[in-house]
C-alpha cells in the first residue's frame, strides 16, 4: 500500500438487535474494483430479510475476507477497501492495490458509451450476468430497461445499480423504449435472453411458461400473471439426463425453518367450506371506486384477513406460542402475510391488525406485497408475527396443507373461489364457494377449539353484504 492511501475494514453490521450473524449472498464487487460511497458491496441474507451492504467510504476494493454463502458474525471483517489519504495527493486510489488490480482479467468486450474501457467485463468472465439484485430489478422495471443490454462491472460481470444508472445517463433506456412494441402489438417477454445463455436453459424456461399460462383460468381472484423463476443451471446439459440448480442461502434458510417447524411441531390439519357469494357481489360492486380512491386493487384477502382477525379476538388461544412449560398468548394480533417471490417466500407482518378496518388492511397488504417483490422489506417488517395467513387461491389452489410459520400456533390458507352447485333448502343453486384450510400445533390447539375458530371465520365471511362498509 502506498503512502497516500490507507486500508479501511468493512465489518458485518448488526442489522437488528435479535440478529448476531448474516450470510454473504453475492459479492457485487471484486478486488480491484473502484467503489463509491454508499454503493452496494454485497447482498446480505438473514432468516428475516435480504439487504444490500453499502460501502461507507470511497476507494478501491482490495481484499474479500468472506466467501459467498459464508455466515459471518456481527463485527467480523468481511473486506478491506483502500481509501485515498486526505492529504492533497494526486495519485489515484486504485494505485493502493496494484496486486488486486492486476489480478482482474483484461477486458475484451467494448465499453458502453461514456464508460471507461477498464470497467467493461469480457463475455467469458460473466458467469454472474443473469443474477440481479432487488435494487437492479426495481430500477430496470421502472425505466423498462433490458438488462441484457447493460454492461456489468460487478463480480463475474454482475450488473450493479451504478451500471444501470450509467446506462440511463448514456441514453440506453431511450433506445430500448424505441425498440419496444407499439400498443396493440403482440406481447413479448420482458427481457431478451443473452446470446451466452445455454439453449437448454431457454427451453426449460419456455416449457415452464407454457405450463403456467393456463393457471389464470382456475382462480376468480387471480390478479396478475405468475412470475417465472430464474433457473440457474450448473454444468453442461448437452448429453446429460439431469441438471443442477444451486441452493441459494435464502433457499437454505427456508429449508432449515421448514424442517424445524415440521420436526418440532406436531402438525394437524382441518378444512371448512365457505359460501362467499355475497362477498363476491360486494367486491365487484365497490372495487372500481376503491381503485379510483385509493389507487390500489381491493382483493379478497383484505376481507379474509378481517374475518380472521375478528375470529382470533373471540378465540385468543389461536394467537399463541408453545413455551415448554407454559403457553404464551400474545395480546397484539400481528398477522404475517405469506408473499411469494420468484425464488423464495417471505412473511411480512401487519402489526396490530385488529385495529385496522378493511380498507386499512387492503393498503397494508398491497404495500407489504409490493415491498416484498421489490426487495425493499426492512427487518422490522418481518418481525413480531403471531398468526399467518396465506392466499394460496391466488394461483388456483383449492386445497392445501400449509406448514406452520414457526413458532406460531397455526397458519390459515384461503383457497380459490370457484362456482359450484350447492343444495339450499332442498334446491340446487350456483354459488361462489371457497375452502379455508388450517394447520395447527396440536400441543396447543385441539379439534374442538379449531373447529369453533374456523366456524367463526366462516360466519364472518358469510356475513358480508353489499352494504358492508370498508372504512
Amino acid at each position: 500500500m502506498s503512502d497516500n492511501t490507507k486500508l479501511t475494514d468493512v465489518m458485518m453490521p448488526q442489522l437488528a438487535e435479535s440478529l448476531v450473524s448474516a450470510t454473504i449472498g453475492k459479492w457485487l464487487k471484486k478486488p480491484g474494483d473502484l467503489v463509491e460511497q454508499y454503493e452496494p458491496l454485497c447482498d446480505l441474507i438473514t432468516d428475516k430479510v435480504n439487504a444490500e451492504l453499502p460501502s461507507t467510504v470511497e476507494g478501491t476494493l482490495v481484499e474479500l475476507l468472506a466467501e459467498e454463502g459464508q455466515t459471518v458474525s456481527v463485527g467480523e471483517i468481511i473486506a478491506r477497501i483502500a481509501v485515498a489519504a486526505p492529504a492533497g495527493s494526486s495519485a489515484p486510489a486504485a494505485s493502493a492495490a496494484p496486486q488486486a488490480a492486476s489480478a482482474a482479467p483484461a477486458p475484451s468486450a467494448p465499453a458502453a458509451p461514456g464508460r471507461p474501457a477498464a470497467l467493461a467485463p469480457s463475455a467469458a468472465d460473466a458467469p454472474m450476468r443473469s443474477r440481479y439484485s432487488p435494487a437492479v430489478q426495481t430500477l430496470a422495471a421502472e425505466h423498462r430497461i433490458d438488462l441484457g443490454a447493460v454492461p456489468g462491472t460487478g463480480l463475474g460481470g454482475r450488473i450493479t445499480r451504478k451500471d444501470v444508472l450509467m446506462f440511463l445517463e448514456n441514453g440506453g433506456a431511450a433506445a430500448v423504449q424505441a425498440a419496444s412494441p407499439q400498443p396493440g402489438a403482440a406481447p413479448e417477454a420482458r427481457t431478451v435472453p443473452e446470446a451466452s445463455q445455454q439453449p437448454a436453459l431457454q427451453a426449460i424456461q419456455a416449457e415452464v411458461q407454457e405450463k403456467l399460462e393456463p393457471v389464470r383460468q382456475s382462480g376468480l381472484h387471480l390478479s396478475e400473471s405468475p412470475r417465472i423463476p430464474t433457473i440457474e443451471v450448473e454444468g453442461g446439459l448437452g448429453s446429460s439426463s439431469e441438471y443442477l440448480i444451486d441452493v441459494t442461502p435464502i433457499r437454505n434458510t427456508i429449508a432449515t425453518r421448514m424442517r424445524q417447524s415440521v420436526s418440532e411441531i406436531p402438525h394437524a390439519w382441518t378444512m371448512i367450506e365457505v359460501d362467499v357469494t355475497n362477498l363476491v357481489v360486494l367486491r365487484n360492486k365497490i372495487k372500481d371506486e376503491f381503485k379510483r380512491k385509493e389507487g390500489i386493487n381491493l382483493t379478497y384477502l383484505a376481507f379474509m384477513m378481517k374475518a380472521v382477525v375478528s375470529a382470533i379476538k373471540d378465540y385468543p388461544i389461536m394467537n399463541s406460542v408453545w413455551a415448554v412449560d407454559k403457553i404464551i398468548v400474545k395480546r397484539d394480533i400481528n398477522i404475517a402475510l405469506a408473499v411469494g417471490t420468484e425464488d423464495s417466500v417471505m412473511t411480512p407482518v401487519i402489526k396490530k391488525a385488529d385495529q385496522k378496518n378493511i380498507a386499512g388492511l387492503a393498503r397494508e397488504i398491497d404495500e407489504l406485497a409490493q415491498k416484498t417483490r421489490e426487495g425493499k422489506l426492512r427487518l422490522d417488517d418481518m418481525q413480531g408475527g403471531t398468526f399467518t395467513v396465506n392466499n394460496t387461491g391466488s394461483f388456483g389452489s383449492i386445497l392445501s396443507y400449509p406448514i406452520i410459520n414457526y413458532p406460531q400456533a397455526a397458519i390459515l390458507t384461503f383457497e380459490s373461489i370457484v362456482k359450484r352447485p350447492v343444495v339450499i333448502n332442498d334446491m340446487i343453486a350456483v354459488r361462489s364457494m371457497a375452502n379455508i384450510c388450517l394447520s395447527l400445533d396440536h400441543r396447543i390447539l385441539d379439534g374442538v377449539i379449531c373447529g369453533r375458530f374456523l366456524q367463526r371465520v366462516k360466519d364472518n365471511l358469510e356475513s358480508y353484504t353489499p352494504d358492508t362498509k370498508l372504512y
